[in-house]
């Protein structure tokens, strides 16, 4: 009895109280706290500053050499040397335009990775306003059953009701406090998963109302074709694309001949000789297959591309008809429970004399399961919406 009453307390409070935390701002701080993307943030910013080294040319080299003659009187011989070695021209502004489609395409990563984890937290977030909403209906349930019990139980000890009248409220009461309480447990689950995708600082849904949905969602085709537009991973492909043309444009001017600039200076037996270094490396074997494994990488992006766009059009069917079914089931059921007043007259036909208690049970799980199949179907339309519109996060 006593876990009865503390259910009742808290799914009165949800139904009651204002929401202590709203979904958009939960959503917030899932971004600003979670680990994940925290450190995902860090590590591209590790990759941009990678991204941009290797620009510039290579370091001098300096050589100095002291060389002791034989037989005496030989002289000494110092060598000294300044060397710079250049690639082509072309390959330093290719090495820059890489580098920048590099460091764009971090944010996209980025991106991708964000979006992942705010999706997982809005789905749990709905399915926690599902638990709110299913917790406020059996709560109602459980002080009507609770109320009959003590009705029972009265007209038992004065004789008017027999022990199976009893014992059949009590067992209803018994099944419909065991379903709240797996059901209270669900949510305190799921709340943790929340909490540990914020940083594992506790957060508090009581929110019986699920978020604003668009004003209105257009035809597959249409969404489709902004989804795609809007798609992160798809964005990251293109420019993937983009970074391997870069790669073949730079493994290009890499086989041009390198060139080889200085200053060199001999001194032996009294006399010195200065002058310039030239020098020029020909291309002949050190890049050999790096454009012919360019191409191959951009052949493989292509490819996951064209796979990709196809999957995630799958998927955002899959999801589209689910709208389309849930839709319609949600609108039959809000036309038969707003025309039922099932519990009220139950209890008026009951108190009459017109039914059993048996029979008021039966009756009454019609109605329960009717109402847990429309509470389904609105928490698993919310989940494709959000599906679906992912790329707003």
């Amino acid at each position: 009895m006593k876990r009865i009453t503390i259910y009742i307390i808290s799914c009165l409070f949800i139904q009651t109280s204002v929401a202590q935390i709203g979904v958009d701002s939960v959503m917030k701080q899932v971004e600003r706290n979670n680990k994940s993307i925290n450190a995902n943030k860090k590590y591209w910013n590790a990759k941009r500053e990678e991204y941009k080294t290797g620009l510039t040319p290579y370091d001098p080299l300096v050589e100095y050499d002291y060389m002791w003659g034989s037989p005496v009187g030989a002289g000494n011989q110092r060598d000294f040397s300044v060397t710079q070695r250049l690639d082509f021209p072309t390959a330093y502004k290719r090495k820059k335009e890489l580098s920048g489609q590099q460091i764009a395409q971090t944010e996209l990563k980025q991106q991708v990775h964000r979006q992942n984890i705010l999706l997982e937290a809005k789905l749990l977030i709905l399915q926690v306003i599902y638990l709110n909403k299913k917790g406020v209906e059996l709560n109602r349930r459980l002080i009507n059953t609770q109320n009959l019990v003590n009705d029972y139980q009265k007209k038992f000890d004065k004789g008017d009701a027999t022990i199976l009248d009893i014992n059949k409220a009590k067992l209803q009461l018994l099944n419909i406090q065991n379903e709240a309480g797996l059901s209270e447990n669900e949510r305190q689950v799921i709340l943790t998963k929340i909490s540990e995708l914020n940083g594992g600082l506790p957060v508090v849904i009581t929110d019986t109302i699920y978020p604003s949905l668009p004003p209105s969602i257009p035809d597959f085709e249409t969404l489709d074709s902004i989804i795609e537009a809007n798609d992160p991973i798809i964005k990251v492909y293109e420019q993937e694309k983009r970074i391997w043309e870069q790669q073949i444009a730079l493994q290009k001017a890499m086989n041009l001949p390198k060139i080889e600039t200085g200053y060199h200076s001999q001194g032996i037996l009294g006399q010195s000789y200065r002058g310039f270094h030239a020098g020029i490396v020909i291309p002949l074997w050190e890049n050999k297959n790096k454009p012919n494994a360019a191409k191959s990488n951009l052949d493989y992006v292509n490819s996951i591309a064209e796979t990709h766009i196809l999957e995630h059009r799958l998927e955002n069917k899959q999801y589209y008809e689910q709208l389309d079914i849930r839709e319609k089931m949600l609108q039959e059921y809000k036309q038969l429970l707003s025309s039922l007043n099932n519990t009220a007259l139950l209890n008026k036909a009951l108190a009459l004399g017109q039914i059993t208690i048996i029979q008021y049970f039966y009756d009454e799980s019609f109605y329960f399961t009717a109402y847990d199949k429309y509470l389904q179907a609105e928490w698993e339309y919310q989940q494709a919406v959000g599906r679906l519109f992912k790329f707003q996060l």
